[in-house]
């Protein structure tokens, strides 16, 4: 590149960008003038700052003002679009800088400035969105230019003419700022039929929460035709007069108002005001209903932060901050692999709040996150495992399925998977993906596990627990990076709140109760006060949960990096009361967390100690204070594993045993005796809640040296003595070691002499 091409190139950037501070500014274009500018380009700043920087003249400032006055505002497709036009026979200067000026002031999406020249009518365009291509309406004009700027010049036409000529154009091919098909909820929606009572439509309307239902009947072919929808309102009514019988036509509102996907929201803001229905139905080009669209679809459009693709180019340089090249690679693959069976696809939940966050988690790292499949994710599935290899684990039950990349029996493709990456190798595949189909779900009675339907994105959102956890970010590739915030989420991110979805989240579920504090406590946010009301209102349900739920949600708590916050707000709330009311959780327990991991971490640690699952020590330290009969009931309401019981009944022994592991006047033996009962990992753990010099004394000189003092005979010595078998065998030899360990015995001769005794004495 010589240095006039590179001056060049940097003066379009400048230009295009306004000096980077135009509103449509990327990156890409910081990035791209960065490199212009690197000295072996030789880019020339002075004649960047001449072109940019040149005056305006009288004339030049007297036909701004005329353009401004004339200015027209149109809004076409939800874009801001200017036309403004004016004579000016004796003009000779350039127009371009006059453009910059008027989109500099009013910052319109497209501007298009028409002067008569006298000889000519010139054009001048600008657009600051791909969605208006400003270089084939110039195009179209007999100019040309690129999609944000360009220019035309035409004879023998009035001004008139070629503003007609312009609207039309760009309401021809400007493509809508947003459309139906980024707001709706896909997939076929529950329709009602006609010949359905009222009591059944409201049945279906209380299972699955919707205001309404469109109506559909069936022709002879079975295709379905819309005639109508139904709503809340005139349920609730006819069920009040007692006609609950009667058929769904008589009460339901009439017509076949619809939109298409690719419907501007300006269409369907329309179409409900012309229809009065508060759902939309989305139908394809053949008729087919293929999603719906509500009234508050359009009401949470009021907050422009959460519109869908509004944030996309931050969010796709997240991504590639926080995946690795061969992540990154396979989340591209898939959604080109979902594109092409026109489903969409998404990463949903908690991958996307800690990307939002900043957060490098541990499923970014291990791409261990939930891609949700607007479609079927099991058709899906067997269609990459076709053309990849792998293999694929199925759970039809809930349309969900594995691919297991890592599997010898069913190796992957790596060639083709990784196609085009340098460097990648097969160890940086991660071990599986898993894909699932977006569904719903509702809750035959509380507590119990939900029944689940094939449904839509936004639906399968909002089955989830907080509103922190309904993002969503899409990757198919013409919305790569778009972030779908259909409850809220972002904005109680930002506000740093956990909020559940609806007021009987905890009904549904009360595991979630343990889960809110958990989110609240590890990201420093605070439960949303009427979620406090609720979590208050349900914590009798975890009653009825069962203990390997409740174990499993407190096990997740203790796997926090700082447990002791969320186990002392478990506290403060009543909950672990609720889950056992011997439980709590008191300052000095907090402590002994804190101490727990500084031992493990200290270099000269106990392995028995650091090598434990650290949830199971945390357990142990709660447990601790509690009456052996206590012990034993916590176990059987937590459904504690074996490793657990086992530890807690050995720390039971160990707080029983502890004026006398404290007393210096206990005999060796007498602590043998003791220690002998427990598991090393109980006594690793007891210098955590336990502080006695004495006692620790004991334990240490117990696993120094007197867990290893043995007698010098065996059974076989025994009987070669003379002895007869028995059960004497073992009580000789047990006193043997106890003389060994006291220091009152010190030579195989005294063994046997005490031993002889012994039998003697039978």
């Amino acid at each position: 590149m010589t240095p006039v091409e590179a001056t060049l190139l940097a003066l379009g950037i400048y230009e295009d960008t306004g000096n980077l501070t135009y509103a449509s500014t990327t990156s890409r274009d910081a990035a791209a003038l960065a490199w212009l500018l690197d000295p072996t380009h030789g880019v020339n700043l002075g004649e960047v700052n001449e072109f940019l920087h040149h005056p305006v003249t009288d004339a030049q400032r007297k036909l701004l003002q005329e353009l401004l006055d004339a200015c027209e505002f149109l809004e076409i497709e939800g874009h801001s679009v200017i036309i403004t036009m004016a004579r000016a026979p004796a003009f000779n200067d350039e127009l371009s800088t006059l453009a910059a000026r008027l989109r500099d002031f009013h910052e319109p999406d497209a501007l298009f400035l028409v002067v008569d020249l006298g000889d000519m009518v010139q054009v001048v365009a600008r657009s600051t969105t791909d969605a208006i291509n400003v270089g084939k309406v110039a195009q179209m004009l007999g100019g040309g230019g690129h999609s944000r700027a360009a220019a035309a010049h035409l004879r023998d036409v009035t001004l008139e003419t070629v503003r007609m000529q312009i609207e039309h154009l760009v309401r021809t091919h400007a493509r809508a700022a947003l459309t139906v098909g980024q707001i709706m909820s896909a997939g076929r929606p529950h329709t009602l039929s006609p010949d359905m009572s009222m009591t059944e439509a409201d049945g279906l309307m209380r299972r699955f929460g919707h205001e309404g239902f469109p109506v559909a009947a069936a022709d002879a072919q079975g295709q379905e035709t819309l005639v109508g929808v139904l709503t809340r309102r005139e349920v609730d009514k006819t069920l009040g007069h007692g006609m609950g019988d009667q058929p769904v036509r008589r009460f339901m509102r009439t017509g076949q108002f619809t939109v298409h996907p690719d419907d501007s929201i300006t269409a369907l803001r329309r179409r409900m005001i012309e229809s009065n229905w508060g759902q939309i139905p989305v139908v394809d080009a053949n008729n087919a209903i293929i999603g719906i669209v509500t009234r508050t679809d359009l009401i949470k459009l009021w907050d422009e932060s959460a519109l869908p693709g509004r944030r996309t180019d931050e969010l796709a340089a997240r991504l590639r901050r926080a995946l690795s090249p061969v992540q990154l690679h396979l989340l591209a693959l898939i959604g080109r692999e979902v594109d092409a069976m026109h489903y969409d696809v998404y990463v949903v939940g908690g991958f996307v709040r800690d990307l939002m966050l900043d957060i490098v988690s541990r499923r970014a790292l291990a791409l261990d996150v939930d891609i949700v499949v607007e479609g079927d994710a099991i058709t899906f599935a067997r269609r990459i495992q076709a053309k990849y290899g792998g293999r694929i684990v199925e759970h039809r039950r809930f349309g969900t399925a594995k691919w297991l990349l890592t599997r010898p029996d069913a190796p992957v493709d790596v060639a083709a998977l990784l196609n085009g990456l340098e460097g990648a190798a097969p160890a940086d595949l991660p071990p599986h993906l898993d894909f699932v189909t977006a569904r719903t779900e509702f809750y035959a009675a509380p507590t119990v596990l939900p029944t689940v339907q094939q449904s839509s994105i936004k639906l399968d959102l909002h089955r989830r627990d907080f509103t922190i956890n309904t993002l969503a970010l899409c990757l198919n590739p013409d919305r790569w990076g778009e972030l779908l915030d259909a409850w809220g989420g972002l904005t109680d991110l930002r506000a740093g709140l956990v909020r559940v979805l609806h007021s009987l989240s905890f009904v549904d579920d009360p595991t979630r109760i343990l889960r809110a504090v958990r989110y609240e406590q590890r990201f420093d946010f605070a439960i949303e006060p009427r979620t406090v009301e609720l979590l208050g209102d349900a914590l009798e349900l975890l009653d009825r949960v069962t203990p390997a739920r409740i174990r499993h949600e407190l096990e997740r708590i203790l796997q926090e990096a700082t447990p002791e916050k969320a186990m002392r707000r478990l506290d403060a709330l009543g909950i672990l009361r609720q889950i056992y009311p011997s439980l709590s959780m008191t300052a000095t327990m907090a402590q002994q967390f804190i101490d727990l991991r500084a031992c493990r971490q200290a270099g000269d640690a106990d392995p028995q100690l650091a090598e434990a699952p650290i949830e199971r020590l945390y357990l142990a330290i709660l447990a601790y204070p509690l009456r052996a009969e206590e012990m034993r009931a916590l176990q059987e309401r937590l459904g504690l594993r074996v490793e657990t019981r086992h530890l807690l009944r050995d720390l039971s022994i160990l707080r029983r045993a502890l004026d006398r592991l404290a007393d210096p006047a206990t005999r060796p033996s007498q602590v043998v005796q003791i220690l002998d009962q427990v598991g090393p990992v109980s006594m690793a753990l007891l210098p955590v809640l336990c502080d006695d010099p004495a006692v620790l004394e004991h334990i240490r000189r117990y696993q120094a040296a007197w867990q290893r003092i043995q007698p010098d005979l065996n059974g076989d010595d025994l009987r070669r003595m003379g002895i007869a078998r028995g059960v004497i065998y073992r009580n000789i030899l047990g006193a043997l070691r106890m003389g060994r360990i006291d220091g009152e015995i010190h030579s195989r001769a005294e063994e046997e002499a005490f031993a002889q005794a012994m039998a003697a004495l039978i």
